[in-house]
């Protein structure tokens, strides 16, 4: 490749993976900082220019070639690509410009860089006017060795060797990277837990719907229902349904208190809110219209009562009580203006061995 390469930020970069790395990252523990080679399959290279077009040639040999001592500043360090190799420019607006290298293999790799300072003090050359500023960088079949400062003439050139001597060392970076990582889940377990009331949840517990949502008004009642048997727990579920449907208003209107004195029987759902098919004459062939509705996913007081009590009725008529118990205590919360009153009649009611 021997062209014009687009440079931002002072960046131009050779890529054969997608392994994001910083600055400080790639030049950890180097001696050089133009040619950051630190983190695998990756080089971060550095231009005097901030943005635009330098000049640039990339150059693949068999043997060890001649240093280009016209160049005002020269490195070289180790690189092994990962997988198919190009130079890219920052943020994708440039190239990219695929480079013949051997995923694999051992490359000694040296940057050589013309009029960097000068590069650093223009603006980014016009169409039609000369690049400031060059760059080459050539590879070659080699044993990995320490990278090195084989020529230093500028002003950048010395700033960047300083900074890239003042990074951590790769084993401080990975114990950095760790660290960070910690804390990261730490803090994430930390948010995960409070939105369950302060305390992680079992794995039961986690899979039911409204669980989180009862955890955070109240974890140890959502504790106790875990600890609780199933006979007690579809009793809570039963209960609850009734007791908002009595806060409502409703609980007396015969086609709810129909549908309550069903569920409490034990019917299945479809008959706890249907009731008993009629008897039909003999010879008559029953006839089933399908409607189709959307069902609630919370309490509404907007909603017909009808509306109200399927979403409670179903809740309570789970197949799993644990699951009926916590959905219908989170939805059967709706009705209430003041909501531990419904929580402390149900531990009164349920949950007196389990204390407060």
């Amino acid at each position: 490749m021997t062209g014009p390469a687009r440079v931002a930020y002072s960046q131009i970069y050779v890529e054969s993976a997608e392994n994001y790395a910083d600055l400080g990252e790639c030049f950890a523990g180097q001696r050089n900082g133009l040619c950051g080679a630190a983190v695998a399959g990756k080089l971060w290279l550095v231009t005097g220019l901030h943005t635009g077009r330098v000049g640039f040639t990339v150059e693949v040999h068999e043997r060890m070639p001649s240093v280009e001592y016209s160049a005002e500043d020269v490195v070289e360090a180790a690189y092994r690509p990962i997988g198919d190799a190009a130079l890219v420019s920052w943020g994708g607006s440039g190239g990219p410009w695929p480079l013949e290298l051997e995923p694999g293999v051992d490359y000694r790799v040296r940057y050589s860089a013309w009029n960097m300072d000068a590069g650093h003090q223009a603006g980014p050359p016009m169409d039609g006017e000369p690049l400031v500023d060059r760059y080459l960088l050539q590879f070659w079949p080699a044993r990995p060795a320490p990278d090195r400062v084989v020529k230093e003439t500028s002003k950048q050139a010395a700033y960047w060797h300083k900074s890239a001597r003042e990074q951590p060392t790769p084993a401080q970076f990975a114990e950095m990277k760790l660290e960070k990582a910690r804390q990261a889940e730490a803090q994430r377990l930390a948010e995960y837990a409070a939105a369950w009331g302060g305390v992680l949840p079992s794995e039961r517990i986690e899979n039911i719907r409204f669980a989180r949502e009862l955890s955070a008004v109240d974890r140890a009642l959502v504790d106790a229902f875990e600890r609780t048997d199933p006979e007690t727990l579809r009793g809570i579920a039963r209960w609850v349904a009734r007791r908002a449907c009595v806060e409502a208003g409703f609980g007396r209107l015969e086609r709810i208190a129909a549908i309550l004195d069903r569920m409490d029987r034990g019917d299945e759902l479809y008959d706890a809110l249907n009731g008993p098919l009629p008897s039909l004459p003999p010879g008559t062939e029953a006839q089933v219209t399908l409607v189709l509705r959307s069902r609630p996913d919370r309490w509404d007081d907007q909603l017909d009562p009808f509306e109200n009590t399927t979403l409670m009725v179903t809740a309570a008529c789970d197949e799993d009580p644990l699951w009926a118990a916590i959905a219908a205590t989170w939805l059967g919360l709706g009705p209430f203006t003041n909501k531990t009153q419904l929580l402390s009649e149900l531990r009164q009611i349920f949950l007196t061995r389990e204390g407060p």
